[in-house]
């Protein structure tokens, strides 16, 4: 038989994903049940014949760094991980709609390659390790479909509806050949992707924890002095070292002082590389990623582990605004006015806090709470940090109305899916301007209160959460009240 990529050893050729033997152990049938469950969800569909359709998705490649001769790390196509769950790069995979049966594509590499990248892998060894039904090349995709008497595939095709990115079709040597409908797929696998299984749960716990853990660490360990980055270091350290997360979900931010009021803080120009002041706020949002499965979780906290009466004021009035959506959402619910309810709350304590005036309702009317959080409550997690599935067929439109209109989804919550609940209040000088020259807006800020808050950043508070049968289950830990922050960060080591 044929050899093919990389060998590794007897024990990594389990049906599993796992990093070292303390780390979580993840079975190959997740991916199989995920395959089955999509299948099933096609069967459904009237329009769809059952007998001769195949599901037929491509896998990630690797990306070279500009010109060169070395590629950025990879990370597999997360539609094709969620099917698969395969790590190499360059392979495709189909899937029996009639069935749930599988078979894996692999590329056919030279003999030559195993200098570089050690014994090559046979096809039986590639499905002991993914538990597939069957393992072929992927010079052979059409003539194995010709075999398989196929006369329908469905492609993936679709818009992210967060990036506004298209997913990659499936093409390959012969596809003409067939019929294809590109047209299906996509809204029913992101479907399947919007409700997690339990399989998918327990991974998605141990990231969260783990991510989690990151963060009570980095908490202990910055004090005033402390650059930002290496906050973000000490972050990717543990999650790695510890816990075996390769990958971050995302660019971490850790803004520290008027840093903390940037959204999305940490990018190129400005690459988390702020020395931390005594007195200054951090805000950090940072989350591992284990087997392609995200966390996403911030952390707003005073470096020198102390509140002032000020940070106290703001950051109860975001706390208050988590905590009256843990509180509501439940199955049934509209994430649309879970959205409200959090600014709403927020907006009331900052009245209480003498920073705002008049009536509350009539402020959002105004727009005034997408001053102060210009961003949603929050988003589906999964396999992405934003997974998909915000906005598909069938389901509530994108809002228009201030604040809403940056809802990353407006859906009715159900059992099984996977969000992040984030509330901030930032101070943001371009925001805050536009406000206090609009006279709707500026006749609710008490302006010489507002004085005192420029240049202090924001705080946010970010839980990954469950939606159960009865409400939603936090699955993050980690010192949100302002007595369990400043407990916690007394304890740090000298």
């Amino acid at each position: 038989m044929e050899n093919n990529m990389a060998s590794v050893t007897s024990k990594e050729l389990e049906s599993c994903f796992q990093r070292g033997n303390h780390t979580l152990k993840v079975p190959m049938s997740l991916f199989r049940n995920n395959r089955e469950r999509l299948a099933a969800r096609i069967r459904t569909n009237a329009k769809v014949p059952h007998a001769g359709t195949f599901v037929i998705l491509e896998g990630g490649v690797e990306i070279p760094f500009n010109d060169t001769d070395i590629n950025w790390p990879f990370r597999q196509e997360s539609f094709f991980q969620w099917s698969f769950g395969v790590e190499e790069p360059g392979c495709y995979g189909a899937i029996d709609v009639a069935t749930g049966s599988s078979i894996l594509f692999v590329p056919r590499l030279p003999e030559e390659y195993g200098i570089w990248q050690g014994k090559l892998l046979s096809l039986e060894d590639f499905k002991k390790r993914y538990a597939v039904n069957e393992v072929r090349y992927t010079d052979e995709i059409a003539a194995v479909l010709k075999s398989k008497q196929v006369t329908l595939l469905l492609t993936l095709r679709g818009q992210n509806s967060d990036s506004g990115l298209e997913t990659k079709e499936a093409v390959f040597d012969g596809i003409d050949q067939f019929n294809v409908d590109n047209h299906t797929l996509y809204p029913e696998i992101c479907e399947c992707r919007v409700i997690k299984t339990p399989q998918e749960i327990e991974v998605l716990e141990y990231v969260i924890k783990l991510s989690s853990d990151a963060h009570k660490s980095v908490m202990q360990m910055v004090k005033p002095g402390t650059a930002e980055f290496q906050a973000e270091s000490a972050f990717l350290h543990y999650v790695y070292s510890v816990g075996g997360c390769r990958h971050a979900s995302y660019q971490c931010i850790c803004g520290s002082g008027q840093n903390s009021s940037i959204l999305h803080y940490g990018h190129a120009g400005a690459p988390n590389n702020k020395i931390i002041n005594d007195g200054d706020m951090c805000l950090f949002d940072m989350g591992g990623n284990y087997c392609g499965y995200a966390a996403d979780i911030t952390c707003s906290f005073p470096v020198n582990g102390k509140f002032t009466e000020d940070q106290k004021m703001i950051y109860n009035a975001v706390l208050a605004a988590r905590d009256a959506v843990m509180n509501q959402a439940k199955p049934g619910v509209a994430w649309t006015d879970m959205h409200l309810l959090a600014n709403k709350t927020m907006l009331t304590s900052l009245k209480e806090g003498g920073l705002l005036t008049g009536d509350v309702d009539k402020m959002i009317e105004s727009g005034l709470h997408a001053v102060f959080q210009p961003h949603g409550l929050g988003h589906f997690m999964g396999l992405d940090v934003h997974d998909v599935g915000g906005y598909l067929p069938g389901h509530p439109e994108r809002p228009t109305a201030p604040g809403l209109k940056k809802l990353r989804t407006s859906r009715i919550l159900k059992p099984g899916m996977v969000l992040t609940i984030e509330p901030g209040c930032y101070f943001i000088d371009c925001l805050l301007d536009a406000a206090l020259n609009d006279p709707n807006q500026s006749k609710f800020i008490v302006a010489e209160k507002l004085k005192k808050f420029r240049g202090q950043g924001g705080v946010r508070i970010e839980d990954d959460v469950l939606v159960t049968e009865t409400g939603v289950k936090n699955l993050t830990d980690v010192p949100r009240t302002v007595e369990e922050i400043e407990k916690w960060m007394a304890a740090k080591k000298n």
